[in-house]
């Protein structure tokens, strides 16, 4: 079986824009001045940040006479008004299942649920909106999937899955060999916590009949470059999945482009609500799966002699659907549409950047993964304090961010750890929040060390 290489911790000092091969290890000074290289966007960027910020109420409160300084949006991000506000309509005046009932709220709960559907097409550039799945998130749409393809896989058969994958992307696939006797094989990182692409194209020879992917680690934020990872593991036949839960608040995504046979996400990292998820599946192949649930909405005819199930979307749908979060995603899809431009984006990447320069200059502080193309997420510890304690002590200062395994147990294992620290940035993110992290930073550093 082949062996995830063990990237090594890294402290650095260099600035954002070096790349790996100008990483060293090593300690940056406890007395550095904060790196000034990285520049962040102008006024305007910063009213712009400002007016999207004023949509979120979460933002504007106090924890124990601080206010809140959120950098765990990769964990959920918090939800701007719209959202709520399409929720409460939805169960103040329009609360009534879906599909089957001829009274007026039904119809239009029917209405506004499937008008999601369309907006999801089109917000992916989905051929058909068939090909668009509602499930309760990101950990299901995968287990659908790998329940769904169990008579295409036989014993033998082998499943490749990146190193640095969230549990989601490989229990279920675990869960698929145990009932098929298929092989897992993990798809090593390099020395930069990037997919190893020589490794990665010498396991594609053994002509996998899954290949499961991430399109941005939750744990690094690292980027990996999926239209090419897909179009290789295509040229062997394999079937193709590509979680996209660390991806769709930040990028612009075209599933046609990417040309994977799934797509995953859920609605509460992209500003939606939780409880709600997607699963994009190309019609040919998705319209061979298996449901995993079956019961009421996904019938066409039930008898005690034999039941046939009904076509797309609804055979994957069974169930009362969760109506006002899919209604709340949709808010969130507007939200995204309106709000994340291309400055937006750039205006995120510098904030990234900015978070790591400060992090250097802070000294005695080990970053981990590859640091020139990160999205939203920057990945650390304090020196070696267990960052259980590191995560409590900004927290009373009202910091919060994340701080375990991340659900990446295979890739802090190759990190040689038990965990780390994660902060991570949103839309409403913006320099202040960086700031304040920083010196509240500095004063655990100063208690700890």
């Amino acid at each position: 079986m082949t062996q995830a290489a063990s990237p090594t911790p890294n402290t650095v000092t260099h600035t954002a824009t070096n790349t790996m091969a100008d990483i060293e290890t090593s300690h940056a000074s406890a007395n550095a001045v904060p790196d000034t290289t990285v520049t962040l966007c102008s006024s305007e960027a910063e009213k712009q940040n400002a007016q999207i910020r004023s949509q979120f109420p979460a933002l504007h409160q106090m924890l124990d006479g601080y206010p809140l300084c959120y950098l765990d949006t990769a964990a959920t991000s918090q939800k701007p008004q719209m959202v709520l506000d399409a929720m409460a309509q939805f169960y103040a005046n329009d609360n009534a299942n879906v599909h089957r009932a001829a009274h007026q709220l039904s119809a239009r709960s029917t209405l506004s649920y499937e008008k999601v559907r369309d907006q999801l097409q089109q917000f992916l550039k989905a051929e058909r909106r068939e090909e668009i799945i509602f499930t309760h998130g990101t950990t299901e749409s995968i287990n659908l999937v790998a329940f769904g393809l169990t008579a295409h896989v036989n014993a033998g058969d082998v499943i490749l899955i990146d190193a640095a994958a969230h549990h989601a992307n490989i229990v279920p696939w675990q869960e698929l060999a145990k009932r098929t006797g298929a092989v897992i094989e993990p798809i090593p990182l390099d020395q930069a916590c990037r997919l190893d692409l020589s490794a990665y194209k010498t396991l594609l020879e053994l002509k996998p009949k899954i290949v499961a992917l991430c399109h941005v680690s939750n744990a690094l934020g690292t980027v990996n470059q999926v239209a090419q990872l897909v179009q290789l593991a295509k040229k062997q036949g394999a079937i193709t999945l590509v979680d996209g839960a660390q991806a769709v608040a930040h990028l612009t995504l075209d599933v046609a482009e990417i040309d994977c046979d799934f797509y995953v996400f859920s609605g509460h990292k992209m500003y939606g609500p939780t409880g709600v998820g997607v699963l994009y599946g190309r019609f040919d192949v998705l319209d061979t799966i298996a449901p995993l649930l079956t019961g009421g909405e996904m019938i066409k005819r039930v008898s005690f002699e034999v039941t046939e199930f009904g076509s797309l979307p609804n055979r994957l749908e069974a169930g009362t659907p969760p109506i006002a979060e899919v209604i709340g995603l949709g808010a969130a899809i507007t939200f995204l549409q309106t709000e994340l431009t291309p400055q937006v984006q750039a205006y995120e990447a510098e904030l990234v950047n900015y978070l790591q320069s400060q992090l250097r200059a802070l000294g005695e502080v080990h970053l981990y993964g590859a640091f020139d193309d990160n999205i939203g997420v920057v990945a650390f510890n304090l020196a070696d304090e267990h960052h259980q304690d590191v995560g409590i002590l900004l927290d009373q200062q009202g910091i919060a961010v994340r701080c375990g395994h991340h659900c990446a147990m295979p890739l802090m294992q190759s990190l040689n750890l038990k965990g780390c620290c994660r902060a991570s940035i949103g839309i409403y993110t913006n320099k202040d929040d960086i700031d304040r992290f920083i010196a509240a930073l500095a004063s655990v550093k100063d208690l700890l060390l």
